[in-house]
């Protein structure tokens, strides 16, 4: 997990940026704090691995300019430098990249403004997968955090383009399986004639193109996580056979003749409301059980607002590659994305967002880039996706 150091002194931002990171789980190592001279180099390091420095202009020429910084830095093996100057002449936000891009300069006119604190916390941590900024969406990811230091099997329910499947790489990323495999398979696009032999491998000549002999992703998941993805798409005929997997925790692969032994973490997803699915005889009530020992459940996009922000520039950054710098959004173009329902959740704002790339001039996205295809919002608003109205929030961006 990333480290950051953070220079208070002469920063009003400082502390805001702070609880941005600290929310999100990066280590923050503070400097200055008590009003003396801000010098990172007094900072015992030792047992932290922190690879960026966020500080003021101020700062920089107390230290001798930026050069002088920047080889500072490099001497404590840190691989980022940002200053950020509290400019009120600036209109919005402004980034300028220095000395090979080791060094970022952000003039920011409102040290309070969400958004461009969310610009400069992707400029510390861009490798960080999630984003996030509804405070319901914390407290699963807090929840999951906890669930993810047990080995238990977690079923995770939600509509379509949610996060699912992130939630899921985040618990195994927050696990003691994390240096182990993390596979994935999507239970409905295998055919149903090749799903047992992808699951739990087969012996050479098991069947017609068996060629060779395959260990399946049980056996390619052992000592790490195994994802079952919209595994309410499985066919019962196969269901059966999983259970028996779960439960004494061997594989057969077709056509062989002996049990194979397997230590994996079963994570589970579906957008389906399950209990229908088991009341209508399409899914096993013991296999739901056996998968459903902790539950955990993702929100439309629509019933958490505030993560909007925090997932378009973690899109953003995603598909825009020109000089690593991520295109500034006008307060137009926020407002038409914080007022849409976006019935197809994440998938849909990156759609919108890739679109407004293409249109955007100067690397600015105002409301004349944002095209939203308003056809998508005659989805019934009955539709299965709208059952988890109630449920914990989360997104990130795969």
């Amino acid at each position: 997990m990333s480290q950051v150091i953070v220079v208070n002194s002469n920063l009003k931002i400082a502390n805001n940026l702070c609880d941005i990171l600290e929310n999100r789980d990066i280590t923050v190592i503070k400097a200055g704090s008590d009003n003396s001279k801000p010098n990172f180099l007094g900072i015992d390091l030792v047992g932290y691995q922190a690879d960026t420095i966020v500080c003021s202009d101020a700062f920089e020429k107390e230290v001798g300019g930026s050069q002088k910084l920047v080889a500072i830095a490099r001497q404590a093996k840190l691989t980022k430098v940002i200053i950020i100057s509290e400019d009120v002449s600036v209109n919005g936000f402004e980034v300028k990249s220095e000395l090979g891009g080791a060094l970022r300069r952000v003039s920011i006119s409102d040290f309070t403004d969400q958004y461009s604190l969310e610009l400069i916390f992707n400029m510390c941590c861009p490798d960080i997968s999630f984003s996030a900024g509804d405070i319901k969406t914390y407290e699963l990811l807090s929840l999951a955090k906890r669930v993810a230091n047990t080995d238990v099997t977690v079923f995770i329910n939600g509509p379509t383009g949610s996060g699912k499947e992130v939630l899921a790489n985040y618990l195994h990323e927050n696990s003691n399986r994390k240096d182990a495999p993390f596979v994935a398979v999507n239970c409905a696009a295998i055919p149903e004639n090749m799903l047992e032999a992808i699951l739990f491998g087969h012996e050479k000549g098991a069947f017609t193109g068996a060629s060779n002999a395959n260990k399946g992703i049980f056996r390619a998941a052992d000592k790490g996580t195994l994802l079952l993805d919209e595994i309410s798409e499985m066919p019962l005929s196969l269901q059966a056979k999983l259970l028996r997997v779960l439960q004494e925790r061997k594989v057969t692969p077709v056509g062989g003749q002996r049990d194979i032994d397997v230590d994996v973490r079963v994570l589970a997803t579906s957008n389906r409301d399950m209990a229908s699915e088991v009341n209508q005889s399409r899914f096993r009530e013991d296999l739901y059980y056996r998968l459903n020992v902790f539950p955990l459940q993702t929100k439309n996009l629509s019933a958490r607002k505030d993560d909007i922000l925090p997932i378009s520039i973690k899109i953003l950054n995603k598909h825009f590659q020109e000089n690593n710098m991520t295109p500034y959004m006008t307060s137009g173009a926020r407002e038409l994305l914080l007022e849409h329902d976006w019935p197809g959740n994440v998938r849909e704002l990156e759609n919108t967002l890739q679109r407004a790339l293409v249109l955007c001039q100067n690397n600015i996205i105002d409301e004349n880039s944002i095209m939203i295809d308003k056809s998508l919002s005659s989805i019934s608003s009955n539709s299965s996706v709208d059952t988890f109205a109630d449920q914990l929030a989360f997104a990130k961006i795969t």
